[in-house]
C-alpha cells in the first residue's frame, strides 16, 4: 500500500539576494562540499557514467537513454521497475507528408548509434549520443541527424540535455507533430507535485488510472478515480491536461520525495526553442509521476503546428539546453522548501542564459548574439483623441518575418519575446543571429501589430527600433462591447463543475476553467433555449457562458447551439456601414456563422472550417488567436427596435467543436454619433 501523508502549503514566492541564495542553497546541499571532488567519466559495458561527487547520471551506450540518477543516497530516481528505455529519453511523433491535417503519427524514442566525449576535464563533461539517417531506413526512423547532449558539471547538483536536429535537403519529406524529453521517477517515492504556486499537491498514483480502480471518461487522458488505493482521491478525475502551463510561465516544475526529501525539477532558462509564441500552453508535470519537457507539439494549437518539411528542404534546430535540477533537506525541514529553492535555482538559470559552457557550434554564445529594444504605443482616437497610449504590458517579440500573427503558427526556427513596462518600453536580449519581424499584442486591446521591415540580427548589434505605434483596428467609435481583449476567455462565466467530477484544489479562481466536463454544463444551464445577452442588461461575468459549445441531447448527441445578442439603435442610416468585430481565444473544428435579425436568412459571414486546438476538451481557457471583422450594412439594422446577432457554431460532428470567444464589438461609422438604449 502506497500510504502516505497529504501535506498542505502555504509558502509564498519571495524576492531573494544573492546572499539569500548563497545561504538557500547552502542549507539544502548540504552535501555540496562533495562537488569539490570534480567531474568522473566511466565507461561500462553498454553503459557509461558521468559523476561530480553530487549526482551520478547513468545513460544506455550508445543509445543514450538516461537509465538511472543517484542523488542523496537513493540509487535511481528514475523508475526502476521500467525497462531501461522507459526511464528518461528523448522522443518524437512523426508522420509521412501527406499526413498534413492529422496530429497522430509514430511515437519513437530517439536512440544513437554512436557516443562521443565532447568534454573531459575536472570541471566539465559534455557527453554526445548521435544518429544519421540514410535511405535504409526509410519509412522506419524519423528522416533526421539527431545528437543528442549531456552536460554535468563541477559542483552542480544536476545535469543539462539538449539536442541538435538536422534534417539535409536530399533527405525525404515528413511531418514533425511533437518532440519533447521525458523522464518517468519512481512512484513509490515521488508523490507531491509543483507545476506553479497555486497548483502544487500531493498527487494520485498511477495505479489508481488502471481498470478497476479508475473509469475512462470522454477520452483516455480523463480518468475518474473510482477506487484509488488512497481513499481521499475518491471522486476526483485525474487528466494531464489539467496541469497545462502557458509558455510564458512555464520555467520550472517537478517532483518531491519525502522520504528522503529530495526534489526533482526540470528548469527551462529560456523559450527561444519553443513553438508557438509566449502564451501556447504546454504540458509538463503529471500523475506517473511524470516530467515533461516538450518543445514542439500540436497541443492548445492543432495541425496548424505540425512541422511540415517539404522536398529538398534543409533545417537544423538546438532545442535547450535545459537544466534538470536535485536538491535536498534534512530530515528535520520541512520538505516543502524545496519549491521555494527550485524557484531560486531557475532565476538562476535564467539570469545565465544563454549558457557559456555548451560546447556546439551551432549553439550561439552570448558574444555572438543580438539586441533589439524600444517603444511600443498604441493610437486609437476613439478613446485618446489627442495622441498615443503606452503599451502597457504589451508582449513584444521577434520572429520570422510572416504576416500578422504569424508568429502563433511559426514552429521551424526560434522566437524571443518580452514584456514591456508600464510606458510601453521593451529590451529583447540575446537573439540569434537571423532575420526576424517585430510583432506584439496589448492587452486591453484587439489585435495584433505587425513591423513589417525586416530586422537583421548581427553578432554584438544592439538595434534601438524607437517609438514604433500600434494602430488599432477602428472604424468608429463603440456601440457596446461584450469582454475584455486579451486573448482569454476567463472572463466570462465558468460555471461550476458537475459534483461527480470535481477536484477540490482547482475549485477556485484562477483555474476553474481547467475542471473536467465543463463543457456538458451548458446543456444543462440551457436546456430548451440557447444563450441570449441582452447588451445594457447583461452582465458578461455572469450571463455570457466561457465556451460556444454544442448542447447535449436526450439521446447524448450533440446539435448546433445559436447564441443571440440584443440591442436596440437609433438614427440608423441605412447607406452606412457598422462593423462587428469578434476576437476569438479558441477554435475547433469549428464554423461560425454570423446573421443579423433573420436566423433563417443566408449568412452574413462565415468563418468557414476554422482551428483545431481542442482547448475545450484538454481544459483550456484559450488556443490560438482569431479575428474577424465583419460589415454590417445599415439596411438590415432595425431603428427604434430591438435588434439581434445571431452566432450559430455550424459543425457537429464530434462533441468538442466549438470556439471561445475573447472579445466583440460593435462600431458605429465614424460619421454617426454613437446612440445606444441602455
Amino acid at each position: 500500500m502506497y500510504l502516505r501523508l497529504l501535506f498542505l502549503s502555504t509558502l509564498s514566492f519571495y524576492i531573494f539576494s544573492a546572499d539569500m541564495l548563497y545561504v538557500t542553497r547552502a542549507r539544502i546541499s548540504s552535501t555540496a562540499a562533495m562537488g569539490d571532488l570534480g567531474v568522473n567519466l566511466s565507461f561500462q559495458e553498454n553503459y557509461v557514467a558521468m559523476s561530480n561527487g553530487l549526482v551520478e547520471i547513468t545513460l544506455s551506450n550508445p543509445e543514450g537513454h538516461l537509465t538511472g540518477i543517484q542523488y542523496n543516497g537513493v540509487d535511481n530516481l528514475l523508475e526502476v521497475i521500467n525497462d531501461e528505455t522507459n526511464r528518461g529519453y528523448w522522443d518524437v511523433v512523426w508522420s509521412p507528408p501527406e499526413n498534413t491535417s492529422r496530429t497522430k503519427g509514430t511515437l519513437e524514442r530517439l536512440a544513437g548509434t554512436s557516443c562521443e566525449v565532447i568534454v573531459e576535464t575536472e570541471d566539465q563533461v559534455e557527453l554526445s549520443f548521435s544518429r544519421t539517417w540514410n535511405s535504409s531506413l526509410e519509412g522506419k526512423l524519423v528522416p533526421l541527424k539527431i545528437d543528442k547532449r549531456y552536460i554535468l558539471l563541477r559542483g552542480s547538483s544536476g545535469f543539462y540535455t539538449y539536442a541538435i536536429y538536422e534534417h539535409l535537403e536530399e533527405w525525404p519529406s515528413f511531418n514533425l507533430d511533437n518532440t519533447r524529453v521525458a523522464f518517468k521517477l519512481r512512484k513509490d517515492k515521488f508523490h507531491y507535485m509543483a507545476n506553479s504556486d497555486d497548483r502544487r499537491r500531493d498527487m494520485p498514483l498511477p495505479d489508481d488510472r488502471l481498470s478497476g480502480r479508475g473509469e475512462q471518461l470522454a477520452y483516455p487522458e480523463a480518468v475518474l478515480l473510482v477506487d484509488p488505493i488512497e481513499s481521499h482521491f475518491k471522486g476526483e478525475v485525474d487528466d494531464k491536461y489539467q496541469y497545462a502551463t502557458e509558455l510564458k510561465d512555464l520555467r520550472v516544475h517537478g517532483w518531491i520525495c519525502m522520504d528522503p526529501p529530495v526534489g526533482f525539477w526540470q528548469i527551462t532558462p529560456s523559450n527561444e526553442f519553443r513553438v508557438g509564441g509566449p502564451i501556447k500552453s504546454e504540458l509538463n508535470s503529471h500523475v506517473g509521476p511524470t516530467t515533461l519537457a516538450v518543445f514542439a507539439s500540436t497541443h492548445y494549437g492543432g495541425s496548424d503546428l505540425i512541422i511540415k518539411f517539404g522536398e529538398s528542404e534543409s533545417w537544423k534546430k538546438v532545442f535547450g539546453p535545459i537544466f534538470i535540477y536535485l536538491n535536498n533537506v534534512t530530515d528535520e525541514e520541512d520538505p516543502h522548501t524545496l519549491w521555494e529553492d527550485a524557484k531560486n535555482q531557475m532565476s538562476v538559470e535564467v539570469e545565465g542564459w544563454p549558457y557559456d559552457f555548451v560546447t556546439s557550434d551551432d549553439f550561439q554564445s552570448k558574444h555572438q548574439r543580438g539586441s533589439v529594444s524600444g517603444r511600443l504605443l498604441v493610437q486609437d482616437r476613439f478613446i485618446n483623441s489627442k495622441g498615443c497610449i503606452s503599451a502597457s504590458g504589451a508582449y513584444v517579440g521577434l520572429a520570422p518575418p510572416g504576416d500578422i500573427g504569424s508568429w502563433q503558427r511559426e514552429c521551424k526556427k526560434y522566437q524571443f519575446w518580452t514584456k514591456a513596462d508600464e510606458e510601453g518600453y521593451f529590451s529583447i536580449p540575446n537573439i540569434l543571429t537571423d532575420e526576424y519581424n517585430l510583432y506584439a499584442w496589448v492587452p486591453g486591446f484587439i489585435g495584433d501589430y505587425i513591423n513589417s521591415t525586416i530586422i537583421n540580427i548581427t553578432s554584438g548589434v544592439n538595434i534601438d527600433l524607437g517609438d514604433l505605434v500600434y494602430e488599432l483596428p477602428r472604424d468608429g467609435p463603440t456601440l457596446w462591447e461584450i469582454g475584455y481583449p486579451d486573448r482569454l476567455a476567463a472572463e466570462f462565466y465558468i460555471p461550476d463543475p458537475d459534483p461527480r467530477y470535481a477536484n477540490s484544489f482547482l475549485l477556485s479562481d484562477p483555474n476553474r476553467f481547467r475542471q473536467y466536463g465543463l463543457w456538458d454544463r451548458y446543456s444543462e444551464l440551457y436546456p430548451d433555449n440557447d444563450l441570449v445577452y441582452t447588451v445594457g442588461e447583461s452582465d458578461y461575468t455572469k450571463d455570457f457562458f466561457y465556451a460556444h459549445v454544442l448542447r447535449k441531447t436526450n439521446n447524448d448527441t450533440y446539435e448546433q447551439a445559436t447564441w443571440t445578442i440584443k440591442f436596440s439603435l437609433y438614427n440608423i442610416n441605412e447607406n452606412e456601414t457598422y462593423t462587428l468585430r469578434i476576437a476569438l481565444a479558441s477554435a475547433h473544428q469549428s464554423d461560425l456563422q454570423v446573421r443579423v435579425n433573420d436566423l433563417n436568412e443566408v449568412p452574413l459571414f462565415s468563418t468557414g472550417k476554422i482551428g483545431g486546438d481542442n482547448a475545450i476538451a484538454r481544459h483550456g481557457i484559450h488556443g490560438i488567436y482569431w479575428l474577424f471583422n465583419i460589415e454590417i450594412p445599415g439596411n438590415i439594422l432595425y431603428s427604434h427596435e430591438e435588434n439581434s446577432i445571431y452566432l450559430t457554431q455550424v459543425n457537429n460532428e464530434s462533441r468538442f467543436q466549438g470556439v471561445m470567444y475573447d472579445y466583440i464589438r460593435l462600431e458605429v461609422p465614424q460619421t454617426k454619433t454613437m446612440n445606444i438604449n441602455s
